[in-house]
C-alpha cells in the first residue's frame, strides 16, 4: 500500500505570508500564551510562549500557479497559523491533526472540486487517500477541518 504524505505550506511561500498574507495585508505575529494552534509551517501545534502568525491563505491558487491550472470559482482564501519567524518546517513523516474528523477535499488538474470524504478515525486518512488516487482524475487532496472548513495540508498523488 503506498504511504501518503502531508505537505506542509512551501518555505518560499511561508516567507511571503510572513510579510504579507494572500489578503494582501501585512502580517503581524503575536505570542501564543496557551499553545495549540495547528501550525501549517511545520504540520504541529504550537507551544506555549512560540511567536506565530494567523494569515489568510490560498492553498489552491498557489499551487494552480505553479501547475497552470485555473480554479475558477474554487479559488478561496483562509485563516491558517503558521510560525512568525522561519521555521524549520515538520520533524516527523507521522500525518498531523488526525485527532478530529476531517474532510478530504479532492482536486482536479484542473482545479475544480472532485468532492470529498469525511474521515472520523485515525487510521482511516490513508485508506481515504488511496480512495481518493484511484481516481485518474484526482490531481491533489486538501485535508481541511470539518468545525470551520480551515485548510490543515495537502497530500499529492504519489
Amino acid at each position: 500500500m503506498t504511504t501518503y504524505t502531508a505537505r506542509p505550506i512551501d518555505p518560499r511561500a511561508a516567507k511571503e505570508l510572513r510579510t504579507t498574507d494572500d489578503a494582501g495585508r501585512p502580517t503581524a505575529g503575536f505570542t501564543d500564551h496557551e499553545g495549540g494552534a495547528p501550525l501549517r509551517c511545520c504540520l504541529r501545534r504550537s507551544r506555549p510562549g512560540e511567536r506565530i502568525a494567523l494569515v489568510s491563505y490560498a492553498p489552491l491558487r498557489r499551487w494552480a500557479a505553479a501547475t497552470g491550472a485555473d480554479p475558477g470559482p474554487y479559488d478561496e482564501q483562509g485563516p491558517v497559523f503558521l510560525h512568525a519567524d522561519d521555521c524549520p518546517g515538520p520533524d516527523t513523516t507521522a500525518l498531523p491533526f488526525t485527532d478530529s474528523p476531517r474532510v478530504v477535499r479532492r482536486y482536479s488538474a484542473g482545479g475544480r472540486i472532485l468532492g470529498g470524504r469525511l474521515v472520523e478515525e485515525v487510521g482511516r486518512f490513508q485508506p481515504a487517500f488511496a480512495e481518493a488516487f484511484a481516481d485518474p482524475y484526482v490531481a491533489l487532496v486538501h485535508v481541511r477541518a470539518v468545525e470551520y472548513g480551515c485548510f490543515l495540508y495537502e497530500v499529492r498523488r504519489p
